[in-house]
């Protein structure tokens, strides 16, 4: 019996061997891009010695800086994206605060207007901005000089350039900069909202400026979210519908692998429970890290999956004896509420892999799984039928050969009502 036991945890020991490999694959830190031949060529014409390539939004940056006295640094800068739509704007800032984020931050922002012309201002990004309040020019309490925004028609970027002093407080080797990206505008110069795509709300960064390293809660994010979405993928997506799929097909019909398929079903949903409960807690922990932006459906979905299958985990130590008249009923709302969470999750699962704009990869990976999933299950399910149907084929023809009605039951009969019985014994044991 523990043999056969252990060897039912084979299949999701593999599994989970595959989610390490994966994981250990998306841990592979991103490098720093440098920056396009393009970009380059305008630092040049600005005597601009250090340039990087931000993580999002196509965004390139650019600087050089020196002291002045020991109560402050000037940062010259240049600041590049493709402005994709007739008006829009850009903008990079400081955050004086202790993390990178667009609340707090001191912005320089250069706008496009739909007949060509465009300016550059100050900003002051506050938490009235985020509630809908007019984002119009400002003091920054920073001196901003040189101030321009220039489109180069060559390689269609728009980028802004400027001098800016910063206090002691304003730390080089550990500065939080935010960049962004809008597609719209209002009256007086004022940038309307910004998409909130995980690109925009991942547009942050903690730079070292003397190094060009930068430490990126952005990209942090980044890396929590592809291991959150493959965990789900992997324990909800895959894991526990195969656990379905034992309890279906390899009970009695059309396969009998009794009792193997009960330890293999259990190790199934119970690894599967817990790769996504893993993936869950990641989830809660991004939705808190992401203070500003909440994708309201998914958190709800999530929580609504983890706390279904708990309930679906309980039942195998709930489950009423099999002389109890409400056995039939724990049955049914086993069933059901079974099938049911796997629907929530795969509709959760695209829905995530939509929030993350991943790319096609993500999609297909799990269609992918999904239409094996599926081709297994159709196959299982014909040829329980169609051994169904042989068997009742098989019991009518013995009924015509036998003309006495209390028969002795024929062997057929007898090795069905055999493999029902010993199921019901083991399965309410």
């Amino acid at each position: 019996m523990v043999k056969k036991g252990q060897e039912s945890m084979s299949p999701s020991s593999n599994l989970l061997l595959l989610t390490i490999f994966i994981l250990a694959f998306l841990s592979i830190a991103f490098g720093e891009q440098s920056c396009s031949e393009d970009f380059i060529r305008l630092i040049h014409k600005r005597n601009i010695t250090n340039c990087k390539t931000l993580r999002t939004q196509g965004a390139e940056f650019a600087w050089n800086y020196h002291y002045n006295g020991t109560n402050s640094t000037i940062l010259d800068i240049l600041f590049g994206a493709r402005i994709n739509s007739n008006e829009g704007w850009i903008a990079w800032g400081v955050n004086p605060g202790e993390r990178a984020e667009m609340i707090g931050t001191k912005a320089i922002i250069g706008i496009k207007h739909s007949d060509g012309s465009m300016i550059v201002n100050t900003y002051d990004i506050t938490i009235e901005t985020k509630h809908g309040c007019k984002l119009l020019p400002s003091s920054i309490g920073l001196e901003v000089t040189k101030k321009s925004m220039e489109n180069d028609a060559v390689s269609e970027l728009y980028t802004i350039s400027a001098r800016v002093v910063l206090p002691k407080e304003y730390n080089i080797t550990r500065l939080n900069h935010v960049w962004q990206l809008g597609h719209a505008i209002g009256d007086g110069n004022q940038p309307l909202k910004h998409p909130t795509t995980l690109h925009n709300v991942d547009s942050t960064e903690t730079i070292n400026l003397s190094s060009s390293i930068g430490t990126s809660t952005g990209q942090y994010r980044s890396y929590l979210r592809s291991v959150h979405g493959v965990l789900n993928m992997i324990g909800w997506g895959t894991m526990l519908p195969i656990g379905v799929i034992i309890a279906r097909y390899f009970r009695v019909f059309p396969f009998k692998f009794h009792p193997t398929w009960f330890y293999i079903h259990i190790s199934f949903q119970v690894c599967g429970f817990l790769i996504g409960t893993a993936g869950w807690i990641i989830g809660l922990y991004l939705g808190h890290a992401t203070r500003y932006f909440t994708f309201h459906t998914h958190r709800t979905f999530g929580i609504l999956i983890f706390t279904l299958s708990t309930v679906q985990m309980l039942a195998f130590r709930l489950k009423p004896k099999d002389t109890d008249d409400y056995r039939k009923y724990w049955n049914m709302y086993h069933h059901f509420l079974g099938y049911g969470l796997i629907t929530i999750i795969v509709i959760n699962i695209f829905k995530g892999i939509s929030i993350m704009q991943g790319g096609n990869g993500w999609k297909w990976a799990y269609f992918g799984i999904l239409i094996i999933l599926g081709s297994v299950t159709i196959t299982l399910e014909i040829a329980t039928w169609v051994r169904f149907i042989l068997y009742k084929l098989e019991k009518q023809k013995n009924n015509k050969g036998n003309n006495n009605k209390n028969k002795t039951p024929t062997s057929t009969d007898e090795a069905f009502k055999g493999q029902v019985g010993e199921d019901a014994k083991h399965e309410h044991s």
